[in-house]
């Protein structure tokens, strides 16, 4: 009789790219998980490509070393200049040795409020967490309640893209985010740019003028995708211009009129306060027209 053989458990994987795989622990609980780039790269920016003008060919970068020409990616190390023309070497497996197996893990050190973050340590790196395999689910989504209930973030550090890093995360809609920080090392502190700054008393009507303006714009509940990227479609107008032979020119601006700091803010204040009233009308308008579609 041939015994069967059991079928290989394979991991559930995310159906978008991962960045990153490995452990997050907290405590004594750890469970695999996989980082996937929270930012669209096709909705981002419109890339373009050089090319060699006079005949429109595509630029190709060579690494090149000025004695023998160019090399393959195997004949290159990585080198740390200590002094002029002179480094030391090493070569990715020596590097990738110096990190230990705890330091590749994803480890929460400490948890924080979120107004304990001061949003100049983010770089801009943001992913979602996701659970690797069905054993990573239940600590999963028990460090996600946990988190959302007692509003903290938590802070540790991994290896990613080859260096450590500092990373925060946090639930977001039932998913945990992972944003990349920079150390405080790396952030040029206010005190080394205030004395660049010249700062004269301020006019207290000028100041109220301000303040007033601030809450005439101030948004009840602030939706981002408000926001587009008008530049992005512009660059893609131009682009199916450009392909179908039509010249493509700047667009023209008015520009606006110079006034003094008083008389501006005034302005804009009565600006901002008919913008108010007309979101204010339009608001009530669908929301009795809601109301009409329900009644009927």
């Amino acid at each position: 009789m041939v015994a069967k053989r059991k079928k290989r458990q394979t991991t559930p994987r995310s159906k978008h790219r991962a960045s990153w795989r490995g452990q997050l622990r907290f405590g004594l609980v750890s469970f695999e998980v996989q980082a996937v780039n929270a930012e669209i790269k096709e909705n981002a920016e419109v890339h373009f490509h050089l090319l060699h003008a006079p005949d429109h060919q595509r630029i190709h970068f060579a690494k090149v070393c000025p004695k023998h020409g160019e090399v393959s990616n195997d004949e290159i190390v990585e080198g740390y200049e200590y002094t002029k023309g002179k480094y030391v070497e090493f070569d990715k497996e020596e590097l990738d040795e110096l990190h230990t197996q705890s330091e590749r893990a994803l480890t929460l050190d400490a948890f924080v409020s979120a107004d304990e973050i001061d949003p100049i340590y983010f770089d801009g790196r943001m992913y979602y967490l996701v659970p690797s395999g069905s054993g990573s689910n239940e600590p999963y989504a028990l460090l996600e309640a946990a988190m959302e209930h007692q509003e903290k973030w938590g802070i540790g550090q991994v290896v990613f893209s080859g260096r450590q890093q500092l990373a925060l995360i946090r639930p977001v809609d039932g998913v945990l985010t992972m944003a990349m920080l920079n150390y405080d090392a790396e952030i040029r502190k206010p005190s080394e740019i205030k004395h660049e700054i010249t700062r004269p008393a301020t006019n207290p009507r000028q100041l109220r003028l301000a303040e007033q303006l601030i809450a005439n714009w101030h948004e009840g509940r602030f939706d981002f995708s408000d926001y587009k990227d008008r530049y992005r479609q512009k660059v893609k107008e131009a682009i199916e211009a450009k392909k179908k032979g039509v010249p493509i020119s700047a667009p023209e601006e008015e520009q606006p009129e110079v006034i003094n700091l008083m008389d501006a803010l005034k302005q804009s204040v009565e600006e901002a306060g008919s913008r108010r009233r007309g979101h204010r009308s339009r608001r009530h308008h669908h929301g009795r027209t809601a109301a009409r579609k329900r009644a009927s």
